[in-house]
């Protein structure tokens, strides 16, 4: 029952809240940094809420161009020793296949990705995929669901941070810019513009 409501809603796609960080933002040329990805779940009791998540630091694909200026907004060290960073083919491949079990869990055609201006996103996640050529792409090549939009329909904010405080969920500004922190929140902002316009859509047919 579950599954038929979470293909139905969304015409076969599935969504699936994705955030990057990078060293730049040429998704050709510019190292992936970190990537999270959030999995929904839907009842008719609670609507959609975040179910689970993975994440990954990633370590820069070889020949990358790495901006000083993007390390000094996110606040990353690309070579530091503890962020047990893995290889981007191993971090793409994972997600990409716990993506493809969300997909057959809810029987939904193809997923879309979810996020904050995620025309950003999405890019960075084909360059990748290009890089380690993979046969299959799990998400819509084009078409995204973007909270940026939604919100500024919603709540008059485009900014995530005013947004997610107007949708009222807590923001810290320390944990900001880290891919699983961003991602989260995101994924808090669509499940709560998702359900109030289920519940009025509800109340008005």
């Amino acid at each position: 029952m579950a599954s038929n409501l979470v293909s139905n809603r969304f015409r076969g796609f599935l969504p699936v809240v994705v955030d990057v960080e990078t060293a730049g933002f040429n998704s050709e040329t510019d190292a992936l940094l970190e990537i999270a990805a959030i999995f929904l779940d839907y009842s008719p009791e609670t609507g959609w809420r975040t179910n689970h998540s993975i994440s990954h630091h990633v370590v820069p694909f070889l020949g990358s161009n790495i901006e000083q200026s993007a390390l000094d907004f996110n606040n990353i060290d690309p070579f530091h020793p503890f962020r047990r960073a893995i290889e981007e083919k191993v971090a793409i491949t994972n997600i990409f296949q716990v993506v493809y079990d969300e997909l057959e869990k809810f029987d939904c055609t193809r997923a879309i990705l979810v996020g904050h201006n995620p025309t950003f996103d999405l890019a960075f996640v084909k360059a990748a995929s290009s890089r380690i050529r993979c046969k299959k792409f799990p998400f819509h090549h084009f078409s995204t669901f973007d909270t940026a939009a939604l919100s500024g329909v919603a709540f008059g904010q485009t900014v995530l941070a005013r947004a997610v405080v107007s949708a009222g969920h807590q923001w810290d500004q320390a944990e900001a810019h880290s891919a699983i922190y961003d991602a989260q929140k995101t994924a808090d902002l669509f499940c709560t513009i998702v359900n109030k316009w289920d519940r009025l859509n509800r109340n008005t047919v």
